[in-house]
């Protein structure tokens, strides 16, 4: 089996803005310092207000929302001095089109990509800790729905950030704020040109890299996870691209006994991230009963 060294050494095996007369005027493309983007769900506009990261401009709610559903909302958009709109519903139908809106708007400013050899640095700071590196690259998933669904779990689970290609993925959109539930406010992305290279800057770092195929001879349960770790999941059609698939230290497989060859990958990206949860706290309990039997035997 092959292997790497650990810093210690150690042989370790590798297991714009809007118009005075519309509300809801979309932006462009752009991310400049001014841009403007629209999240909308009572859950998205809540964290964003909790978060504080981003500037929320105006927020904008459905006349006749039950007050009681609205109530937080409302309290902390006026402690934050966040201005509120009521409108008809067909205007926000209207304006916001066919989706999933619960009524409730936002006018924010737009999400911004964290800098990938920033992110890098902070994830070789916590080697060695008893939090090690967690992270994911998403090679190429492109459905916007599941890189917020990937996104929401990674906050859940606490990874540590997410690392997508600027090409062919889905970017930072509406969709994916919404589906999110708040995630994005929580979670570091960072884009990068080329993910093979990506993977080499990882590998220096000491942070394993484990890709998913569904022809992997190893299961995902077979994996230490309590390793620095950066779990590679491919696009939602083809998987892993080749060079990505060869890179990575080593290929597991999540086992399916239906007649269809893989889960979903936001679904994969679940079972995986939950795996990690699993193993690590499992450990830390092992290393708090230790010590505390230690510790007894030294009174």
């Amino acid at each position: 089996m092959s292997t790497r060294k650990s810093n210690n050494n150690r042989e370790l095996p590798l297991p714009a803005r809007p118009r005075h007369d519309s509300t809801f005027e979309r932006p462009g493309n752009h991310r400049d310092a001014g841009a403007t983007t629209l999240i909308y769900g009572l859950i998205p506009v809540m964290e964003a207000m909790r978060a504080g990261k981003r500037q929320i401009e105006e927020i904008t709610i459905l006349e006749g929302g039950k007050p009681e559903r609205l109530r937080h909302l409302l309290e902390l958009a006026r402690e934050l001095r966040v201005p509120v709109h009521r409108v008809p519903r067909i205007e926000m139908d209207r304006s916001l089109g066919d989706v999933r809106h619960q009524g409730v708007a936002a006018r924010i400013a737009a999400a911004r990509y964290a800098d990938a050899d920033d992110l890098l640095a902070s994830l070789e700071t916590k080697i060695g800790t008893s939090d090690p590196p967690l992270v994911l690259g998403l090679d190429g998933i492109e459905d916007p729905r599941n890189m917020g669904s990937i996104l929401r779990t990674a906050e859940c689970t606490g990874v540590h950030g997410v690392f997508i290609p600027e090409r062919r993925a889905a970017g930072l959109t509406e969709v994916v704020a919404k589906v999110a539930a708040g995630a994005l406010e929580y979670v570091p992305v960072a884009r990068v040109t080329n993910l093979v290279r990506l993977i080499g800057q990882l590998k220096e770092r000491n942070i394993w890299v484990v890709g998913t195929a569904a022809e992997a001879p190893r299961e995902y349960t077979d994996w230490d996870w309590n390793l620095p770790v950066a779990i590679v999941l491919g696009n939602e059609g083809h998987g892993l691209h080749r060079l990505v698939s060869e890179r990575c230290d080593a290929l597991v497989r999540i086992p399916v006994s239906g007649s269809l060859e893989s889960l979903n990958v936001s679904v994969a990206a679940g079972v995986l991230l939950y795996e990690v949860r699993r193993q690590r706290r499992l450990a830390s309990g092992s290393g708090e009963l230790i010590r505390s039997i230690a510790g007894r035997g030294g009174s």
